[in-house]
């Protein structure tokens, strides 16, 4: 018998299957037992993590989508139905950083809006109402510690690299329409939660040695977190160990906001 926190049996669709959190939850929810359907814009880009998860013996595979379009959201969700014949679970790690600064031009804060705000939700809804038409199934979103805080550009060595502000409105807003649809989805069996991660450091592009200092000293653990650390949360709320978990939003982010 697997264990609750397996997702063994599970059909799982991951959208967002690059960068650095996108690559580690890739092998996080495959080595959970998953069958693992990556939807991103350009399936081609999976190819060398689908053939590292194949030769460890694990189920992943890719489909195109594009979030900003719920045509393609549909056409996704029939192919992966006339494959699978059902969806237990999705991740949404899709993000589009079309901002660098509080002075950009609008149209990049609604090129922001499109993907992270309107495109969530078009695929929460095209891929709950799925799950809710089968009775169950897990809906978790990569939210952040920066939808929950406000900025502290005290860390920045310049402000030039202070955070732009659609990332706090979007992570901010995703936290609270979660906790929507999952007042939505429950009563057919359908849970919703976020993970709001801190900080995640790039080894192999690491910040500048002060920010790491003051940075470190803004959490508990001392430090930033490492991509597979952030993975574990998106494991459980996916499995069967959650099973009364829902509207919950799951903060992994060394202590940062409880100091």
């Amino acid at each position: 018998m697997s264990s609750p926190s397996s997702l063994a049996g599970k059909l799982i669709l991951q959208f967002g299957g690059t960068g650095l959190l996108g690559d580690a939850l890739v092998t996080a929810l495959a080595s959970a037992g998953a069958t693992l359907v990556v939807a991103t814009r350009d399936k081609q880009s999976m190819q060398n993590a689908i053939a590292r998860e194949t030769q460890a013996g694990r189920s992943v595979s890719a489909e195109n989508v594009d979030v900003r379009s719920e045509q393609s959201l549909r056409d996704l969700r029939d192919r992966v139905l006339a494959a699978h014949g059902r969806v237990d679970g999705f991740v949404f790690n899709t993000v589009i950083r079309s901002m660098s600064g509080f002075g950009d031009d609008l149209a990049k804060w609604e090129t922001s809006m499109s993907v992270n705000a309107t495109g969530f939700f078009a695929t929460a809804r095209i891929f709950g109402d799925a799950m809710a038409a089968h009775g169950s199934g897990s809906m978790v979103a990569i939210s952040s510690m920066q939808g929950m805080v406000g900025p502290n550009f005290w860390l920045y060595d310049s402000p030039a690299a202070h955070p732009p502000p659609d990332y706090f409105f979007n992570k901010a807003g995703m936290i609270n329409l979660s906790r929507y649809l999952a007042a939505q989805y429950g009563p057919r069996g359908v849970r919703v939660n976020t993970v709001s991660p801190g900080g995640i450091l790039n080894p192999a592009k690491p910040p500048p040695p002060g920010f790491l200092t003051r940075y470190g000293q803004m959490t508990m653990l001392g430090r930033m977190a490492l991509p597979p650390e952030i993975c574990g949360s998106v494991v459980f709320l996916l499995s069967d160990a959650a099973s009364y978990i829902t509207a919950a939003n799951l903060c992994v982010d060394g202590g940062y906001t409880s100091k």
